[in-house]
């Protein structure tokens, strides 16, 4: 066990007799006292011969005791001392091979964690809304706070489609939050600016409610080419994804492709589809409406054909389809989403309320952001007719649709 402490070393043993060695190096047993003399058989000494006896002698001479000098160990024989050995001739080396250092282990790379998938939308979002908010965010590298900033700042949220009232409401705003804080730095007044568009486009924050009713009864609206039926699409594989039974209904009979394209989209998301060709739309709605009930469908959702806010023989071709699903449905229908054109600008805006007045919305599907310069119509519409936005597209993939968030669209727009 390991001490802080080193304890005495042991007292030394007694030094053994030095060994003595034999030629070539071997090793005997240590010397001791020298043997008694031998009495019976006589020891022949390698160096001393015997002493010849003359023939007339008598008597046998002794014999003589071979003398020992003390040696460190007694030799019992002679030891015959063997030729030297030569060592074999050198036999010339080959240099070695160089010896090569195996390469270094390659380090597994570590995955990088793969992004949420709310920050993965924020890069989305942030790329579309790049035109957008790199002219308003281009005002804010002056060096100091003066009217020439605010100036800027305005024209850039008007070239944006924020609109006048938006507009004047965010700088009054702004103004108001850089005298309380007192700051003198242009990128802090970017981030109060933040926080004002945020606030401003905080009443369009709400989610879809799915459930409350069986089945929840879906109407969509728009005018050509914003992009109804890619975004019901989307909208469906995102509830069949939620488990929950989805019912398309096909009431756009005015567009000879309408009808197929609804329907691949159907085949996409595994859901069932009433259709009817050239049939009438209020009809169609009517008998998607009743087959979701007998049917137990969770969700259904009548895609309606596009039509422009001043065609009013269309709009009330609208109000009549409105009026035919209340009938197969008590308080149907339960939502009314408007899907608006982000690159239209203030026409958005004009679309928002045209609709609003016909219809009654209860929400928007904002698409086509991505590459728009006109992102900033949004806080237009939370200043003069704030219908809440569900969704926002910035693209034509199925992840390309997501719930708004008035935080993440302030930061995307001027982060």
């Amino acid at each position: 066990m390991f001490s802080f402490f080193k304890k005495a070393p042991p007292p030394p043993a007694p030094a053994a007799e030095a060994p003595a060695l034999l030629p070539e190096g071997w090793v005997t047993k240590p010397a001791s006292k020298p043997a008694p003399e031998p009495t019976a058989a006589p020891s022949v000494v390698a160096e001393v011969a015997p002493v010849a006896v003359p023939a007339a002698a008598p008597a046998t001479a002794p014999v003589i005791a071979p003398v020992i000098a003390p040696p460190p160990a007694p030799v019992a024989a002679p030891v015959p001392v063997p030729p030297p050995v030569l060592p074999p001739p050198a036999v010339p080396k080959a240099s070695p091979a160089p010896v090569v250092a195996p390469p270094p282990p390659v380090p597994t790379p570590v995955a990088a964690p793969a992004p949420g998938p709310r920050q993965s939308w924020m890069e989305r979002l942030r790329a579309g809304l790049r035109k957008t908010g790199g002219s308003i965010a281009s005002v804010f590298s002056a060096t100091k706070i003066d009217d020439q900033l605010y100036e800027e700042l305005e024209e850039a949220l008007l070239l944006a489609d924020a609109g006048v009232k938006a507009t004047q409401f965010l700088l009054d705003d702004l103004k108001r939050r850089v005298k309380e804080a007192r700051t003198t730095d242009p990128q802090a007044v970017r981030g109060m600016l933040i926080d004002a568009l945020a606030e401003l486009l905080s009443p369009l924050e709400k989610g879809l409610e799915v459930g409350r009713f069986t089945p929840t009864v879906m109407m969509v609206v728009g005018v050509n080419g914003a992009g109804k039926t890619t975004s019901i699409g989307k909208l469906t594989r995102h509830l069949a994804d939620a488990d929950q039974r989805v019912l398309l209904a096909a009431a756009d009979t005015f567009r000879a492709a309408a009808r197929e394209q609804l329907g691949v989209w159907a085949d996409r998301a595994q859901v069932e589809i009433i259709s009817q060709e050239g049939g009438d739309p209020a009809a169609v709605s009517f008998d998607a409406v009743n087959a979701g009930r007998a049917r137990g469908a969770d969700v259904v959702i009548a895609d309606t054909a596009g039509r422009l806010p001043t065609q009013l023989h269309l709009m009330e071709e609208l109000k009549k389809i409105k009026r035919v699903i209340t009938k197969a449905q008590e308080g149907a229908p339960h939502e009314v989403l408007l899907v608006v054109d982000g690159n239209t600008g203030q026409n958005a805006l004009n679309q928002v309320k045209a609709f609003d007045e016909a219809l009654g919305l209860t929400g928007l599907i904002v698409t086509k952001l991505d590459g728009t310069a006109k992102g900033g119509v949004l806080a237009a519409i939370a200043r003069e007719r704030p219908v809440p936005v569900y969704f926002v597209g910035v693209g034509e993939k199925l992840e390309d649709l997501e719930t708004f968030s008035a935080r993440e669209f302030a930061r995307a727009l001027l982060e």
